[in-house]
């Protein structure tokens, strides 16, 4: 069993550790000299870069860009809960998986390429046009997780590189999903150029409002999964892996999402005193339904897109129909 903490251990420090650990094994149980590759730096040379970093006007840049972005920007999203907000925010969480058919993932990809955006981008706007179609704001905060290797020497190392992006989205104007896309390509592209000041740093500088109930700044988040995992191929061993239920919840909702080869695939994690495992069921079926109808008609305004599934629209058909 290894357990490592995160002040030293990132997601994609899983797949730099995979792939050594099957170098290393194969090397030991075939019984030759392993051969790792040699580091162009260590992780004490990045501390010390962003060490001096801090102390010039890279700081101060970044902090400016931050300040003038989230500036009276709204500290609580009320989604619709099935419970009230404690008083004193829980980390009771829950998870709950589903899976976009590959057709679907391929629509969305090949809607990203003609809009000139990322894969990132288009998955991003969908959940906030969720998000916006659950609770009617159009003024949206939702943090993202970047890995913060964005330099090749750092991509082997194993460390802790990630930060986490507060993106503010404008939904004004009930614009259509086209439309919110080129928003969201600016905040995105934005966010990356200024994505070096660690979250700690602006919550410190900016010194929001805060409440026991609920996290500052954000209490959503999105993220695409892109982290290189290697595969732990040896000789004469079987790997497979397996989830762990933590039974806790970071924040009120997270949708993590990851493009395999057999699609897309995506996870909740959703504090379960707030939410039941059935609004969850029913969330996933919304935003499924929601990229199909984006990628059937991008030029749809986003208040104007089909959100509830196939069933559900029955239901609402029979309880339509007078009585005879």
């Amino acid at each position: 069993m290894l357990t490592a903490h995160h002040i030293i251990f990132d997601g994609w420090s899983t797949g730099v550790f995979v792939q050594e650990l099957a170098t290393l094994y194969t090397a030991f149980s075939t019984n030759t000299p392993p051969v790792l590759p040699e580091l162009p730096i260590q992780y004490a040379d990045f501390a010390v870069w962003q060490r001096q970093w801090f102390q010039q006007e890279g700081l101060a840049e970044q902090l400016s860009y931050w300040k003038q972005q989230l500036e009276g920007a709204p500290t609580l999203l009320e989604l619709p809960t099935d419970r009230p907000r404690p008083a004193i925010q829980t980390n009771r969480g829950k998870h709950q998986q589903f899976t976009l058919s590959l057709e679907l993932g391929e629509a969305i990809a090949n809607l990203s390429r003609r809009a000139g955006v990322t894969l990132f981008m288009t998955l991003f706007a969908a959940f906030v046009t969720l998000l916006y179609r659950y609770t009617g704001e159009e003024d949206i905060v939702v943090g993202t997780p970047m890995a913060g290797r964005n330099r090749p020497e750092l991509e082997g190392l194993i460390g802790i590189f990630v930060n986490t992006l507060v993106l503010r989205t404008d939904l004004s104007g009930n614009p259509s999903f086209k439309q919110l896309l080129h928003r969201t390509r600016e905040v995105v592209l934005q966010a990356y150029a200024h994505q070096d000041l660690p979250l700690e740093e602006l919550v410190e500088a900016l010194q929001p409002t805060r409440s026991l109930s609920h996290s500052p700044l954000f209490q959503v988040m999105f993220a695409l999964q892109n982290a290189p995992i290697s595969s732990l191929d040896v000789p004469e061993l079987n790997v497979s892996s397996f989830p762990i239920e933590t039974g806790t919840a970071k924040f009120d909702l997270t949708l993590s999402m990851e493009d395999t080869s057999s699609g897309l695939i995506a996870e909740w994690e959703y504090n379960s005193d707030l939410f039941d495992d059935s609004t969850i069921a029913r969330m996933a079926g919304h935003f499924v339904t929601l990229l199909s109808g984006i990628v059937a008609n991008p030029e749809e305004r986003i208040s104007q897109l089909l959100m509830l599934t196939e069933v559900e629209q029955r239901q609402l058909h029979l309880q339509a129909i007078p009585e005879s």
